[in-house]
């Protein structure tokens, strides 16, 4: 790459794309500097028509179209170590983080607010997965639970049934 382009290459596709650039101005042919960066011919030719037609800064990355996110990469990297630590080290009942207090918790470190459905979004490309609470109760007795299914469960419904039989509508 030439020493005096005044827009640093910042990713490898970007660098690639510069480098064809550069082999066709020393007068390479397309199918050469295809098999010397490792590219189709139909890939090389795009950027050559590109660049003689919109200039060589064309080859150069640009942003990707949208919304830019209102998380830093440096503070979603943070969320994690943050997560692991625990719901309950910031104030919440029992161990579990759901999106809802995510969510609570990003505003609150960071001073951005999601939807909890984004939350889920951002759990998902850092690696984690939103928790839901158990709907059983945490006193909930299995041995009696067991009990009365086998024991009193038969007697409910064999009334039921008999019920059913002896009405005539």
């Amino acid at each position: 790459m030439s020493t005096t382009d005044p827009h640093p290459s910042v990713s490898w596709s970007e660098g690639r794309r510069l480098r064809a650039w550069e082999l066709h101005q020393l007068g390479w042919k397309q199918a050469l500097i295809a098999q010397a960066l490792g590219v189709s011919q139909a890939a090389v030719s795009q950027w050559l028509k590109r660049a003689q037609s919109d200039g060589r800064h064309a080859l150069h990355a640009h942003p990707a179209p949208g919304r830019q996110p209102l998380l830093s990469p440096a503070q979603l990297a943070q969320l994690p170590r943050l997560l692991a630590q625990g719901a309950e080290a910031f104030g919440f009942l029992g161990a579990v983080w759901t999106r809802r207090r995510v969510a609570q918790l990003i505003k609150e470190q960071f001073g951005v607010s999601y939807h909890p459905r984004h939350v889920g979004r951002l759990l998902k490309q850092i690696g984690w997965s939103p928790q839901r609470p158990s709907v059983r109760a945490s006193q909930r007795d299995e041995a009696q639970i067991a009990a009365w299914y086998h024991e009193r469960w038969p007697a409910l419904k064999k009334t039921v049934y008999e019920k059913a039989e002896s009405s005539s509508s």
